[in-house]
């Protein structure tokens, strides 16, 4: 085992499916569709790594009125319709999620509709399932550190000994916010020049973009903590 982490926690989007961009996709479409005109460019940079609920709460703080009571079901029936043609596992992931010999889970801002369907589609769910939580379950979504603490508080796990795999800065910033280790992932397809100087910048120890690199960093980072335990 790692001498210095006892649960790897990933995120969904952009770390074990490759959806941001077409979660953005159907945003747009569909806020756009209810006046507020916005491209996937624009909700890929305002509001990447934040919950649907936190989202939809700026808007409708911006536009001053309420959208309608089914929005996220709206969004929903249009990122699975982007999904059923276009999404894909990011490269390598399931290698890594098996070459880890440490406890899994996954954190995510999505519904955990949204985070199954993803994860079933990219052919990941049976390799992560049960262990899988949703930004639904806690009062605040991230930044804010309560799902990384939830996540760890239900796989029996202190923060300090949890290490983190995200890919957007709310998501850094909020496993930093919890006490946790946090790598930055930047090998999604969302991923511009110069964005891991941001997961960086926002706390992540170090950032990569390829998941074939993830099982030896978390062993080396585990290494480096505690120089003289011995690494799995």
């Amino acid at each position: 085992m790692n001498p210095n982490f006892d649960l790897v926690i990933f995120d969904c989007d952009g770390v074990l499916v490759d959806s941001e961009v077409i979660s953005c996709r159907a945003h747009a479409e569909t806020l756009t569709r209810h006046g507020y005109p916005i491209t996937a460019e624009q909700v890929l940079e305002r509001f990447l790594g934040v919950s649907d609920r936190e989202a939809r709460q700026t808007i409708e703080r911006e536009i001053d009125r309420r959208l309608p009571d089914d929005f996220e079901q709206q969004v929903k029936a249009a990122t699975l319709r982007f999904y059923a043609g276009d999404l894909q596992a990011i490269a390598h992931v399931g290698e890594a999620i098996g070459a880890i010999g440490l406890p899994k889970c996954v954190a995510s801002s999505g519904t955990p509709e949204k985070i199954r369907h993803g994860l079933t589609c990219a052919g990941l769910y049976d390799q992560l399932a049960p262990h899988i939580f949703s930004a639904t379950q806690v009062s605040r979504g991230k930044p804010a550190p309560d799902l990384f603490l939830f996540a760890a508080k239900q796989m029996n796990t202190s923060p300090e000994r949890c290490i983190v795999i995200e890919d957007s800065v709310p998501g850094v910033t909020g496993g930093r916010a919890a006490g946790m280790t946090v790598l930055g992932f930047q090998g999604g397809s969302h991923c511009r020049p110069r964005y891991g100087d941001r997961l960086h910048d926002a706390g992540a120890v170090a950032v990569f973009d390829d998941m074939r690199q993830l099982p030896a960093l978390i062993r080396k980072i585990g290494v480096e903590a505690a120089p003289n335990q011995t690494a799995y």
